[in-house]
C-alpha cells in the first residue's frame, strides 16, 4: 500500500533544497476554535494591504532565487486561502522552475476552483479539520475536489478529547493511503492523555506519540538556519519560528545560510520545528512529504 496514488509524481526534494517557512502579518481567521488565540480575529484593511505587499515581495524574491531549489511552506497565524493574494501566490509559485514544493496550512474552508490553475507537481495542501466549524461531509467534499484535481494533501485534526469520535469517523472516511495526523492539544493539563488514549490515537497516527512527547531538544542537531529558514513579512530570516536569532534579511543581501547548528531550546514539540532535527528519524519518516506533512513509511 502506498502513501499516495501511483500517478502522483511530485518534484524531488533533496539536501540542496532550501526549505522556507513564511509567515507574514496576516493574523485573521474565519474560524472560532476555542483553543486558538486567532479565532475570529479580524485584520484591518491596512494590515491586509501590508500582508499582500509583503507576500508579493516574497514571491518576487523566490522567482529570482534561481541559484538554489526551494520548498516553501506558508504558516499564517490566520487563514490564508480566503485571501486572494495567497491564492495567486500559490499558483504563481507552483509554476516556477526553481520551486520544488509550495504548500500552505489551511482549514480548507475557501473556494477551491483556483487549484485547477496550479501545477500539481509542486502544489500541496496541509489541511486541518475543525469539527466545531465545519461538518465532516462538507470537509470531505473539499478533499474530493483536491483528489480530482490531483493535488497532494495531508489531513489533520487536534487531538482534543471532544474530537475523539470525529477522529475515528474521519479515519474511516479517508482513503487508506491518506495520512491522518493528530496534533496533541496545546496547551493541555498535565497527563491529559492516558496511556490507553495515546495507544488508540497512535493506531490512527503512528507519529502521534512522538508529537505528544518529543525528546528534549537542547543541543540537538538541526537543519534550521542551514537547509531550513523562517522568514517574516519584512524578509527577516531566523533559523525557525521558535528561535529569535536573526540571520540577516532576504532582501538586502545580508542573509547567508549557516552551517548546521544545535538547538538552543529545551523543547520542540511542533512538527514544523522538529521535522528539521537531524538526530531523529522524523525527516526520513516523512521523506518527500515533509513540507506538506505526508507520512512516508509506506511510500512507494
Amino acid at each position: 500500500m502506498t502513501s499516495w496514488p501511483e500517478w502522483k509524481v511530485m518534484r524531488w526534494l533533496d539536501d540542496s533544497t532550501l526549505r522556507v517557512l513564511y509567515r507574514g502579518p496576516l493574523a485573521s481567521c474565519n474560524y472560532d476554535c476555542s483553543y486558538c488565540p486567532f479565532a475570529k480575529r479580524r485584520d484591518s484593511r491596512e494590515t491586509l494591504r501590508e500582508d499582500a505587499l509583503a507576500l508579493s515581495r516574497f514571491v518576487d524574491w523566490a522567482a529570482a532565487a534561481t541559484a538554489q531549489p526551494l520548498a516553501i511552506l506558508f504558516t499564517p497565524w490566520g487563514e490564508g486561502l480566503v485571501r486572494r493574494h495567497y491564492v495567486e501566490a500559490l499558483v504563481r509559485l507552483s509554476h516556477l522552475p526553481n520551486v520544488q514544493r509550495v504548500a500552505i496550512q489551511t482549514n480548507l474552508s475557501s473556494n477551491l476552483r483556483w487549484v485547477a490553475k496550479a501545477n500539481t507537481e509542486t502544489l500541496a495542501l496541509w489541511c486541518t479539520y475543525h469539527p466545531t466549524q465545519i461538518s465532516r461531509n462538507a470537509f470531505l467534499d473539499r478533499l474530493g475536489v483536491l483528489r480530482r484535481a490531483q493535488i497532494r494533501f495531508s489531513v489533520g485534526i487536534v487531538g482534543a478529547r471532544e474530537n475523539f469520535g470525529e477522529i475515528e469517523a474521519l479515519r474511516a472516511a479517508l482513503d487508506p493511503h491518506e495520512y491522518l495526523w493528530i496534533n496533541a492539544l496545546d496547551p493541555r493539563p498535565p497527563d491529559y492523555y492516558s496511556a490507553g488514549e495515546i495507544e488508540a490515537l497512535s493506531a490512527v497516527d503512528p507519529h502521534f506519540a512522538f508529537n505528544e512527547s518529543p525528546p528534549p531538544s537542547l543541543g540537538a542537531a538541526c537543519r534550521a538556519g542551514s537547509l531550513s529558514i523562517s522568514v517574516d513579512g519584512d524578509g527577516n530570516v531566523r533559523p525557525c519560528h521558535f528561535l529569535g536569532m536573526r540571520l540577516g534579511n532576504l532582501y538586502d543581501g545580508t542573509f547567508q545560510p549557516r552551517q548546521p547548528m544545535k538547538c538552543s531550546n529545551s523543547r520542540c514539540d511542533c512538527y514544523i520545528g522538529y521535522i528539521h532535527r537531524t538526530d531523529l528519524p522524523v525527516a526520513a519518516q516523512f521523506s518527500q512529504g515533509s513540507v506538506e506533512r505526508v507520512w512516508a513509511p509506506r511510500e512507494f
